[in-house]
């Protein structure tokens, strides 16, 4: 991936189609299985306010209120940036084959995401490029925490990881780091520029 500008200085012109978007996949799961707002706000632990908001496209979220919201769909959190995203219980598929440039984007506030294998179906794993804008503690309102386990390495940039327990661990260009998600995380780039990295979310 390409290093872009810092965050104050980069025009985001796709973001709000992307959270448009996936406003309306979100919307169009829960009205498929019945939920009111409500009822899915109950399963997944997001305000109903949040969840209001994100069906309507006006604003953009953390990964984990994402996350926490397919789950209690239990659909693969694909399927609320890709329209060919696989449902479970899919056609049996051995591999399939994804680039930067066919991902479907996301911008949040301190991270931007690119969301790979999409089409997979019925995925273990959620695969990811991300970049990463975040450079202080105080530009997250809490500390990240999703079910699960997460991989990161870093492809360009350096990043530093805090954890809400006081363990900081500093990764540099190729290097990787392997952690409960359960955990409270954020992510910071420490180097000149925005931090590139690929990351892998497993719920188990």
């Amino acid at each position: 991936m390409v290093a872009r500008p810092p965050a104050k200085n980069r025009r985001r012109p796709v973001a709000s189609l992307d959270r448009e978007r996936v406003g309306e996949r979100l919307r169009a799961l829960r009205k498929a299985q019945g939920l009111t707002l409500k009822a899915l706000s109950e399963r997944s632990g997001v305000a109903l306010s949040t969840l209001s908001k994100i069906e309507l496209g006006q604003i953009t979220v953390s990964y984990e209120k994402l996350a926490a919201a397919a789950h209690a769909l239990d659909v693969d959190i694909a399927q609320l940036f890709d329209a060919r995203a696989a449902a479970h219980g899919g056609r049996a598929q051995v591999v399939v084959r994804s680039t930067p440039e066919d991902a479907p984007r996301y911008d949040a506030d301190n991270y931007d995401y690119l969301m790979l294998a999409t089409d997979f179906p019925a995925k273990r794993m959620t695969p990811l490029l991300g970049t990463i804008l975040a450079r202080e503690r105080s530009q997250f309102p809490d500390y990240v925490r999703h079910a699960g386990q997460e991989f990161v390495m870093v492809l360009s940039g350096k990043v530093r990881i805090l954890f809400e327990t006081g363990e900081t661990i500093e990764l540099a260009r190729r290097e990787s780091a392997y952690f409960d998600s359960a955990v409270g995380h954020v992510y910071l780039s420490t180097g000149k520029g925005d931090a590139q990295v690929v990351v892998v979310m497993s719920e188990r």
